[in-house]
């Protein structure tokens, strides 16, 4: 196979294979209270994310978890959580390693005490989520009117006029957006009860 002349020949150093190493996928477990396990399921879903990918940002910010390890007191014991695996990344992972061991703070607190840092958005996402149903509800209403005015210019001016054709479109469009908008509001669904 001949290659083609604008072919980059690329090198790995040691530095590009470890930063490649860190984005590698492991899986590891914690003992985390419900709260937490349930509102980084939430906000993943409200935000359209992957948890690996929330996790991800909550827990590599190494500042963050020196800041938390510096401050931290005491943690609840095991009975009050429950073990759950999740998927990070390896990078991830070797600086929750390193921060826990050098402040003697668990693994599980500093993971606990990252996801705590989200209930402020949760909070705003649930709002959010509260208009948007609002909202839902007046295009159900718009999409029930655009039917009903559909079905009267027909019986007013047959199904071959032009109005009439206009209107099937608006109808549709009105039907669909609804339809999109309520799968997108029953994955979201989730916030309500958190």
């Amino acid at each position: 196979m001949t290659r083609p002349k604008s072919f980059i020949h690329l090198e790995f150093t040691e530095e590009s294979s470890a930063r490649l190493r860190g984005h590698q996928s492991v899986r590891t477990t914690f003992k985390l209270s419900e709260r937490s396990i349930n509102a980084l399921s939430v906000l993943a879903g409200q935000l359209g994310i992957k948890q690996k990918s929330l996790f991800d940002h909550l827990v590599e910010d190494v500042q963050a978890l020196k800041t938390i390890a510096r401050e931290f007191e005491t943690f609840p014991g095991d009975g009050q959580r429950v073990a759950k695996t999740y998927v990070i990344s390896r990078k991830t992972l070797e600086n929750l390693e390193k921060v826990s061991t050098k402040y003697n703070t668990p693994r599980d607190a500093l993971v606990e005490f990252s996801i705590e840092r989200i209930l402020p958005l949760i909070e705003q996402e649930k709002e959010k989520y509260a208009r948007r149903m609002k909202i839902a509800r007046q295009l159900g209403e718009l999409a029930v009117e655009s039917r009903q005015l559909l079905q009267e210019a027909i019986e007013e001016l047959g199904e071959d006029d032009h109005l009439v054709q206009e209107l099937v479109s608006v109808a549709r469009s009105t039907m669909a957006a609804r339809q999109r908008v309520d799968a997108y509001l029953h994955k979201a669904k989730g916030i309500e009860d958190f």
